[in-house]
């Protein structure tokens, strides 16, 4: 496979523009004399502080070109955006014009905080912000090396193959891997309608697994992940018909208009969508591997993770917990025979990008990274509509990314997905 072909992007936590055209808000300003600034600035983080605009610069000193001599102008509040009337002020506020000797206008500063010093120099154009270089480094968001590229073109491949290989209309997949070793962890599609619901389907409880915790189908993806870097797809392009009602997180509500057929397949759910799937895999897998492993975990998982630190695989021995072990004389332990908790430090690859509801769940399982193909304009939680790794309110954040497929990476409906799938499927 040929990953010059393909580009990732990362997908920020925030919508990006370009650098002279930030968002901005007004706010009421005032020049002051600097023997109050101290006692004005102190007054006003009381009475009218700046909770959203933290990046903001409180104070703008500026040297006057007449006389050389520095001006301080200060924020005093936030403006309404349709109405310039200064005496819109809080009371509060008003109460420091006279004793002051302010005299308020409205200006305007920028709304969010700058992610590249490029933003940066243009936000201060309008008025000073700070500006914090990220300091985490989580892999993939300052670029990848080939030989990562390469593995996660053939893990996204295989999710696209796991999509449209079966007789059924073409639905969402997901693929979970532990990138330490390369391995899929669980693999699945929709099943979220009896037509893409397999009623053969072995339910998550009786899965079977080999001795490092691979089911079945998961040994086949990953002797066709691994086996060789040309993934074949034939038989893609007849599953593209210009619409892709099965897919879950395209349209969250369209299992409602579907007749409900219970002789047909009992393992459909409206919730059942391809990561809520996956998830479920990921969970059996341990059961099976660490059957007796329900005593507590060696770390505390109350503790908040983000994509902002190294990611921390927390794990449980599968050790007796009664059997103290003298580290000294403790013989190398290997890291698959230990429980994962949850899917800490896994990464998912899906075809499309997934709905809010699936994204949340990725939050819970403390996934590391996301990477899927095409976006989800109606639904999609992770750019298209809504950023949740972009929320500061949650307790874990992880890298998201986009993978375009070559010659028609931008996609938008199943047309355009059939284009960018014949791409791959000449590579073949």
């Amino acid at each position: 496979m040929d990953s010059s072909a393909w580009e990732i992007i990362h997908i920020p936590d925030k919508p990006a523009f370009s650098p002279e055209h930030q968002p901005t808000l007004k706010v009421y300003a005032s020049v002051i004399k600097p023997k109050f600034a101290n006692t004005i600035v102190r007054q006003l983080c009381k009475i009218a502080p700046l909770e959203d605009l933290r990046h903001v610069k409180r104070v703008r000193r500026k040297i006057l070109p007449d006389n050389g001599e520095p001006q301080l102008t200060v924020i005093l509040c936030l403006a309404p955006e349709h109405n310039d009337h200064l005496n819109d002020m809080p009371p509060d506020v008003q109460k420091l014009i006279g004793p002051y000797e302010l005299s308020p206008f409205i200006t305007q500063v920028c709304k969010y905080a700058a992610v590249s010093k490029e933003e940066w120099e243009e936000q201060c154009k309008i008025w000073p912000t700070s500006f914090h270089p990220p300091t985490y480094n989580i892999d993939g968001i300052g670029g990848f090396s080939e030989e990562d590229k390469q593995s996660i073109c053939k893990f996204m491949s295989v999710a696209i193959n796991l999509a449209v290989s079966s007789h059924k209309p073409l639905v969402n997949a997901a693929v979970i891997v532990d990138p330490s070793v390369k391995r899929v962890i669980a693999s699945e599609t929709d099943q979220v309608y009896p037509s893409s619901a397999p009623c053969d389907m072995t339910t998550s409880e009786t899965i079977p697994f080999n001795e490092t915790g691979e089911s079945t189908h998961c040994q086949s993806v990953n002797r066709e992940a691994n086996a060789s870097s040309e993934i074949c797809l034939n038989g893609v392009l007849e599953k593209l018909n210009g619409s892709s009602p099965a897919v879950a997180c395209l349209n969250p509500w369209q299992w409602s208009l579907q007749p409900h057929d219970g002789d047909k397949c009992s393992q459909w759910h409206p919730l059942r969508h391809a990561s809520i799937v996956a998830i479920e895999s990921s969970a059996a897998r341990d059961r099976y591997l660490f059957p007796n492993s329900s005593e507590s975990f060696g770390m505390d998982h109350s503790q908040p993770s983000s994509a902002d630190s190294p990611a921390k695989k927390q794990k449980t021995s599968i050790n007796s917990p009664g059997v103290q072990n003298d580290s000294r004389e403790a013989a190398p332990r290997d890291p698959s025979m230990e429980k994962p908790h949850l899917c800490t430090g896994y990464d998912i690859f899906l075809l499309w990008e997934p709905c809010t509801m699936c994204a949340m769940a990725l939050v819970h399982q403390r996934i590391k990274r996301i990477f899927y193909a095409f976006p989800n304009p109606t639904a999609g939680g992770l750019g298209s509509v809504y950023r949740l790794q972009g929320e500061k309110s949650l307790n874990h954040h992880y890298a998201v990314f986009r993978v375009l497929l070559p010659g028609h990476g931008h996609a938008h409906n199943a047309l355009d997905l059939d284009q960018g799938l014949k791409h791959v499927t000449a590579e073949s």
